[in-house]
């Protein structure tokens, strides 16, 4: 909690005080979420890493919350509509998922008299596999059928993946930057432009390889202290190595897929074209270069989640 963050706090809170408010409360609007909660801007302010109740949960910017002032602010509550059908939906979504990993089996009994009860048919012949999910599939082969077989289970797109960087870095001047182990852009001292990159080897072609992609989504974090508090683009290019070279060269770009202040976490859609050359092996892993110092940050993660049809 920074001493401003603090300081307008304490603030909010003798205005609330003076004015004989009950509630205890002021609007604010969620800019992005954190590690450590979410920023805020509130009374004209970006306020920092505010802490969150448990009850506010399924966070995203643009959200409008009910923030308690005071020396260290706390979100309380999302404030609009009731969120319970979209949650019931994302349980339901879940639920599927889960039935369709695991194996289910009703019963399973034996012994040698002919079993009770009506619907049952005798398997001449009982064939048994694991499939691509290593899933076992029973199949009998009857010498009549006295009720028809139920369809067999549409085919399984495959589990999504997530690809992370096996290492990342700075370059300035058309050389590494050994100062800097995160990825970085712009220029803030006047030395030259920055340009980082994540690195991947050919692990996104392989984890793509006999496949067919629907979606890749790149998760990111704005790194603290590293220019402005506010909310920053990133200018990201693809680029063709599979490792830290020692010099590096940026291919397409610059795509402006994600906005973050400081601290915060983002994820975003890598368009199509870009997929394809990255899930084809055309493209190694992505980047990030700013010219100046407006758009001067850096940026962890890089995780690429990969989703199949």
């Amino acid at each position: 909690m920074t001493d401003a963050a603090r300081r307008l706090g304490e603030d909010l809170a003798r205005a609330l005080s003076a004015s004989g408010s009950s509630a205890g409360t002021v609007s604010a609007e969620v800019v992005d979420i954190t590690d450590e909660g979410v920023n805020v801007m509130m009374g004209g302010a970006l306020v920092l890493d505010v802490p969150c109740a448990d009850s506010y949960r399924g966070r995203k910017a643009g959200d409008w919350v009910a923030v308690r002032p005071g020396a260290r602010p706390v979100v309380m509550w999302r404030l609009g509509e009731d969120p319970g059908d979209a949650d019931e939906a994302t349980i339901r979504q879940l639920a599927n998922e889960v039935a369709l990993d695991v194996q289910v089996l009703r019963a399973a009994t034996w012994g040698t008299a002919a079993p009770s009860g009506s619907g049952w048919q005798q398997v001449n012949t009982l064939y048994l596999r694991k499939n691509a999910e290593g899933k076992v599939e029973l199949y009998g082969q009857l010498g009549s059928v006295t009720d028809p077989s139920p369809d067999a289970p549409a085919g399984r797109a495959p589990k999504p993946v997530t690809v992370t960087a096996n290492s990342s870095g700075s370059w300035r001047n058309g050389r590494r930057d050994s100062y800097r182990d995160y990825p970085f852009q712009g220029d803030y001292t006047g030395g030259g432009n920055l340009r980082g990159a994540w690195f991947y080897g050919n692990k996104i072609a392989d984890a793509c390889s006999g496949k067919t992609v629907a979606s890749m989504k790149v998760s990111f974090t704005r790194r603290r202290g590293s220019g402005a508090n506010a909310r920053r683009p990133m200018h990201l290019y693809l680029h063709d190595h599979t490792s830290p070279p020692s010099s590096l060269d940026l291919d397409e770009g610059p795509e402006e897929l994600l906005s973050l202040s400081v601290g915060a976490n983002g994820t975003a859609t890598i368009p199509a074209d870009w997929r394809a050359k990255l899930a084809s092996g055309t493209r190694k892993g992505l980047a990030i270069y700013a010219r100046g110092s407006r758009d001067y940050a850096s940026f962890t993660g890089g995780s690429i989640t990969i989703t199949f049809s």
